[in-house]
């Protein structure tokens, strides 16, 4: 298996509370992000301590309360299922807070950590606040909902944003990358994809590879993967038949995202 793909683990932390990913930046090899996924069933609980990360968790489906501490935020989450295709809450929360969630329904929460230098305010991001946009055209279209979008200042290095592709169709193309500090043409941001597919059997192919080819990796993707990109180009091709999500997290020494196209594919963004 890839180095970069990162299957379910599906472990049991108690009754009520399941891990499905738990990637620590030494883990996977980034020095900025690191990624948890969590099943947690109605009525039951998880807490942890932020330590020096920040943190921005999304109720990816469910029902929850958060608390970071000091103040609890009730009733976040939206939807039953990422395909509703509405945006979803989340909270942003700095280093050295204690949180504790509380599962209103069955859940699955998202925690997306990046290292922090500064201390800051915990801040909503309700659903209503998603600025939600299409990008593309004819079969490289895609539906995007930024929750943590390089002009929100509630993070000091976190990204995030949800991503749609819809059958047949392709994403994160033509290929690009942002893996050079060298602002203000192309910003460093490591990445990762979390994937889910519509039905729920289906699979998506990514490709992660460099202009030398030192990294060159294609990966059939399946439901609930996790993919890393530490460098580098890495489109996503979604077959016929399946629809594609995935939630991207990106962070790096500065909180800007500027992309870099491969020359070669480039002039399909230019196609009349």
């Amino acid at each position: 298996m890839s180095r970069l793909l990162n299957k379910p683990v599906h472990h049991p932390l108690s009754d009520d509370v399941q891990v499905i990913h738990d990637l620590k930046p030494d883990d996977i090899h980034l020095d900025y992000i690191g990624f948890k996924v969590l099943d947690i069933r109605s009525g039951g609980s998880y807490e942890e301590t932020t330590g020096d990360f920040e943190l921005c968790i999304v109720a990816l489906t469910g029902n929850i309360d958060v608390s970071d501490g000091e103040e609890t935020y009730k009733d976040l989450g939206t939807r039953s299922s990422v395909f509703e295709k509405i945006p979803t809450d989340s909270i942003y929360i700095s280093k050295n807070h204690n949180v504790n969630i509380k599962a209103n329904s069955d859940a699955r929460v998202v925690f997306c950590y990046s290292p922090a230098d500064e201390q800051r305010e915990t801040k909503l991001i309700p659903a209503s606040e998603n600025s939600v946009e299409d990008r593309g055209k004819y079969s490289n279209k895609r539906h995007v909902h930024n929750i943590l979008p390089d002009t929100h200042t509630a993070s000091e290095k976190l990204l995030v944003v949800e991503v749609y592709t819809d059958q047949g169709n392709w994403s994160s193309y033509p290929p690009h990358k942002h893996d050079v500090d060298n602002l203000p043409n192309e910003s460093l941001l490591e990445e990762t994809y979390y994937h889910e597919m519509n039905p729920s059997k289906g699979f998506v192919f990514q490709r992660v590879f460099t202009d030398d080819r030192s990294l060159d990796e294609t990966m059939t993707v399946e439901n609930g993967d996790v993919v890393v990109v530490p460098e580098g180009y890495h489109p996503v091709a979604v077959p016929d038949g399946y629809d594609g999500y995935y939630l991207n997290v990106m962070a790096g020494p500065k909180k800007v995202w500027k992309f870099y196209n491969q020359p070669d594919h480039e002039w399909i963004i230019d196609r009349v």
